[in-house]
């Protein structure tokens, strides 16, 4: 989020100045960090209502990050001062955002700012999860390791998130066209044959249930105005599926922006975590970014708690997100983490128990990096099963369309020419 605001400096000066924060009480812990006390802050709408639907337009690809990422523990291990490594690499950057970002930090670190703050001012494309691990790596010395396990990371929920996209992309494709296709042949075919049915049996002739309801849909989309607005022409003769369309397209919208509130997001993640299949897709997957993450923060030095609350936010569902706060209170009033968790009712047993043999052993990281591991490759795996069933699956649905189409048509003009002919 952007802000401007209004500061006192330490020499009493005003100044003014625009930044990044993922809230405005982030910004002021950052200002007075800085020594500079502020005296306004305001929120900087987005003069874009497009991007106020759909996000932001400035976004650094996953492999860009994982590339930024490794370079730059590789020139820290090498001795290379910190604000000439992130010079040279932004001279390289491949995007000019991403050239822009980096500038950013370069300025703030040269500034004495240290590494994980100046990344904390550009949440878009720093998530809080890599903002803490390298505020870690900064407090226990060992940044380049932190960001050789980010660049991980980075890969494997890029990879993650790739193979979901690919299983979906057919199925959408499909169902679009079919849906494109279904209406192009109710508002401009359906009616001919309508006229030619009439014209063949007469305005009384009887017609097959799936016939006449196929007409009935095609003259209600051909239809004009479902609205009743007669006195303003343009807007009589707009068919009601064109209208029917701007509705939907307009409530798809509102409902984004209503997911993006934090009520939205977590009824929709509860939403998520009933729909049959998908609920074991996002269950599986947040477990293994929690078990890999919690895995790197807790071999990072990261306390039991402070991991918990980053890691919850890095799950990617508010439901989950919620039970590993309350998971955190058990642990912060003296309980082990496998307690709460065993108790949980997403988190399998299996999770809880592979914890208490981390716990009692002392490797809880190399625990939770095998739950990632098993976890990672259920999700690989049913979403291979899914992108196998799915092929068939739209064939015969789509084959069956087809086929009701073809005999709600054909079939009557077959019968009515019978007729005729006696």
């Amino acid at each position: 989020m952007q802000f401007t605001y209004k500061a006192l400096n330490k020499e009493g000066k005003t100044i003014t100045g625009t930044a990044e924060a993922s809230s405005k009480q982030a910004l002021i812990t950052l200002l007075r960090r800085q020594d500079v006390h502020p005296m306004i802050i305001e929120s900087k709408r987005e003069k874009n209502w497009m991007r106020s639907l759909f996000g932001p337009s400035k976004k650094v690809k996953s492999s860009d990050l994982v590339i930024f990422t490794r370079q730059l523990s590789t020139m820290i291990s090498a001795g290379v001062p910190l604000s000439r490594s992130l010079s040279a690499l932004q001279s390289d950057a491949t995007t000019p955002y991403m050239r822009q970002v980096l500038a950013g930090i370069t300025k703030d670190v040269e500034s004495g700012l240290p590494l994980g703050e100046a990344f904390a001012k550009h949440p878009d494309v720093f998530s809080d999860v890599y903002v803490n691990m390298v505020k870690a790596g900064e407090e226990g010395g060992i940044l380049d390791k932190i960001l050789k396990r980010m660049a991980l990371q980075v890969e494997l929920d890029a990879s993650m998130r790739k193979k979901i996209k690919s299983a979906m992309m057919y199925p959408v494709v499909i169902l679009t066209i079919t849906v494109v296709a279904f209406f192009g042949i109710m508002l401009f075919i359906v009616p001919k044959l309508g006229k030619l049915l009439t014209s063949l049996g007469g305005p009384h002739a009887k017609l097959p249930i799936y016939t006449q309801v196929l007409l009935d849909i095609s003259n209600f989309c051909s239809k004009p105005t479902i609205l009743g607005v007669t006195h303003i022409p343009i807007i009589s003769k707009i068919p009601n599926l064109i209208l029917l369309v701007v509705l939907g397209a307009i409530g798809t919208a509102y409902l984004l922006r209503y997911i993006k509130t934090p009520a939205g997001k977590y009824r929709f993640h509860a939403l998520l975590l009933r729909l049959p299949v998908v609920k074991v897709i996002v269950l599986k997957t947040a477990i293994a970014r929690f078990s890999r993450t919690f895995a790197a923060l807790m071999s990072a030095g990261v306390s039991v708690l402070d991991a918990l609350d980053i890691t919850g936010a890095a799950v990617g569902n508010k439901v989950i997100e919620a039970e590993l706060k309350a998971a955190a209170k058990e642990v912060q009033s003296g309980k082990q983490l496998s307690e709460p968790l065993g108790r949980s009712k997403h988190f399998p047993p299996i999770v809880a128990q592979m914890l208490i043999v981390g716990e009692e052993t002392g490797q809880m990281d190399t625990v939770l990096v095998k739950i990632a591991d098993f976890y990672e490759e259920e999700v690989t795996v049913l979403i291979d099963g899914l992108a196998a069933i799915i092929e068939p699956v739209m064939i015969i649905f789509l084959g069956a369309g087809v086929g009701l189409i073809a005999a709600s048509v054909m079939g009557p003009i077959a019968n009515l020419s019978k007729n005729i002919g006696n």
